[in-house]
Formats: structure tokens, sequence, C-alpha cells
């Protein structure tokens, strides 16, 4: 069956019978072709069962690299990163897929693990994939894994137990690849987030065609976006108040939305931003990290138990942000209306002094 009519019913599919549960993330690697800098972009806007989440560096220790990553809430061992930046210009970070090869029930959900390890290991794609070669099998793991490097490659890993099946940024003629729960390599009778998937390339596609997608793009449009691929329409820009809480890029499960924009093959590798925007991005706002900077609002607080913003996220998440009506999650989109451009005035300031922070390295 074409790949394309596959994807549309698997769409309706999707729509129908996906459950609230599923943990999943949308996300893309942009190249610099795509970039009006030339910059590499990696994005993970991230949904998960974690709703705590915080950043932390973890220092180079021996022959391992210092990185900054996202963490979840209660690893205070900083064992798992979520996505991350090291200190030689690479990043990675990962979506959960549903139509790869099971986990292996023993061993499983070992993604931040391998994260982690890769931030501490690696210096380049080649690098992550001698990685993936020589650990021991089953890997644990069911994931688009995203990856890139200073020299501006890019990547994605469709990554299961046994293999991996890698799509270079390099190859692609519009210099943008999206993944959200579901692989390209996988079998054609699985897999979530075609409607995400649907709603990004939608939304991406006018910043596609003149080569300007920057960081801005991915925060400030797609994560904030209330579009719908199928039913071709943005509930925002509708006076409707309450809205079941599906197929949408951000959604309840939504703990981030982070951008790492690369230094250019020419700089320091320090001179790489992770733009992240902690909570529910609709009601966020973008903060700067770099290699040696982490705003203290994203800071580990309470023992690692999670940051400020996100402990201020979760509480208007729970009080007020979200409705359940007869066993359907509703978002009140008149509070995300209402601090909407707020928010995005603290993102547009927070672009602009972060990148005066990338003139401080030489």
């Amino acid at each position: 069956m074409n790949r394309s009519i596959h994807i549309l019913i698997y769409i309706l599919l999707a729509s129908v019978y996906a459950a609230n549960n599923i943990w999943g993330c949308t996300s893309a690697i942009i190249s610099g072709k795509a970039n009006p800098e030339g910059r590499t972009l990696l994005w993970k806007h991230r949904d998960t069962g974690h709703e705590h989440n915080f950043v932390a560096r973890v220092s180079p220790t021996g022959h391992s690299l210092g990185y900054v990553a996202l963490f979840n809430g209660g690893d205070s061992l900083l064992n798992e990163a979520w996505i991350g930046m090291n200190e030689a210009g690479f990043a990675i970070m990962n979506t959960a897929s549903y139509n790869l090869a099971p986990d292996t029930a023993a061993y499983k959900d070992r993604e931040g693990y391998i994260m982690s390890l890769a931030l501490k290991r690696c210096r380049t794609l080649i690098d992550f994939e001698h990685l993936l070669d020589s650990l021991p099998r089953p890997l644990g793991v069911q994931a688009n894994f995203g990856a890139i490097d200073a020299s501006g490659a890019g990547a994605y890993y469709e990554t299961d137990d046994y293999r991996y099946v890698k799509y270079d940024i390099a190859d692609d003629s519009t210099g943008v690849l999206i993944r959200t729960n579901f692989s390209y390599s996988g079998p054609e009778s699985g897999g979530m987030g075609f409607i995400r998937h649907g709603n990004a390339r939608t939304l991406l596609e006018p910043y596609i065609s003149t080569g300007q997608v920057t960081p801005e793009v991915l925060t400030e449009v797609l994560s904030r976006s209330f579009y719908h691929s199928i039913r071709m329409n943005d509930v925002m820009e509708d006076t409707v108040r309450l809205v079941p809480d599906r197929d949408f890029i951000p959604r309840y499960s939504t703990s981030a939305s982070v951008v790492i924009e690369s230094a250019l093959s020419c700089e320091t590798p320090y001179k790489s931003i992770m733009w992240t925007m902690m909570g529910y991005p609709p009601c966020s706002s973008v903060m700067p990290v770099t290699l040696f900077g982490i705003p203290d609002p994203l800071r580990p607080i309470d023992n690692y138990r999670t940051c400020k913003v996100s402990d201020w996220m979760y509480s208007l998440r729970h009080d007020s942000l979200f409705r359940t009506i007869d066993n359907v999650r509703y978002i009140d989109l008149d509070i995300v209306r209402s601090m909407n451009d707020n928010c995005r005035k603290h993102s547009a300031n927070a672009y602009r002094m972060g990148r005066r922070l990338r003139t401080d390295y030489r």
C-alpha cells in the first residue's frame, strides 16, 4: 500500500482509538539550508508522564564530556537525559515509536540512559553510531533518536532492541525531518502521532519554502498552535472556549518544548544555545540555556523533584487550565488566550538576550 494512503488511514484510526495516556513527542531536525543563519536545529516538544522536569549540567569526569540536558523530576543522579547538548557540539533527543519491534519485556525504557551515555561520549554522529553498534543487545529501546553534531550533520536513528535505520538530513530535499510516534522504517500497521506529524509539516511549510525555520518558529508557532491537519483549522482563531485535548501538538502531557540551536561549524560549540520552554508551551515562555549558564527558574529544587517553572505550571495545569467532563479532558482556550501575548513577549525578549550571550564566546 502506498505510504501516503497508509498514513491517511492510520491518521483516522489513531484519532479514534488513541488513548490519552499514550506518551509521545513531536520533533524535528532542521538543516542549515532551511535556517537563515545556516544553523542546525534539534527540536523536541516533549510529552511524558513525568510532569515535573528540570535542566542541569553534568560536569566532565575523566574522558567524559560535560553537557546540559533536560531531566525528569526526581532524577537526582542525573542518569536519564531527554534532550541535551555537550561541549563538543553534539546534541541528541528522542521520540517514542509505537510501530517498531516491541521492547523486551524484562529490559526496556532505556532511551534516557542511552542519551546520557551519548552526551558523555559522542562528538559526532559517527560516534553515536559506534555507540549503538557496541552496546549489548537487547538495547531496551523503541525510539526515534534525533542527533546533530558540530559539523552541521543531523539524522534520525529509528532504533529498536536489535537494529537501527538512519535517516540523514542531507538526503532530504527540504532540509527538514519530522518525527512523532511512528517510524518510517517500521511496519505500516501501527504507530501514533500521525495527525501531529501532519500539523507540524503544514505549519512548517511556509518557513521551509523561504529557508526561514528558526527556533522561534518551533517554540512560538508550532508549540503554541492548535491547528488540526485533518480538520484544517486552528481553534484558537475561533471563539470556542473548551475543546477536547486531542491531536494538537501541545497536549495535557506536554512537559517542555526545547530547541537546540547549534553553533556554526566555524564557531566554538560553546555558542550553541538550548532554548527551553518549560511546562505547557502555550502558557509558558522561552529561556536560553548555554553549556555554562542555566537560568535559575529551570534549575532543580526540592532535592531534584522539579524546577520553579515546572512547579508553577503544574499548579496551573491542574487547577484551571484543563477540565474533565464525561471522562473527556478539555483545554480552556480562554486561559490560553489571556496568557499568550504576554508569554510571546517574554520569549521575544529571551531570544534577544540569549543571542547576545553568544557574543561572549569567541
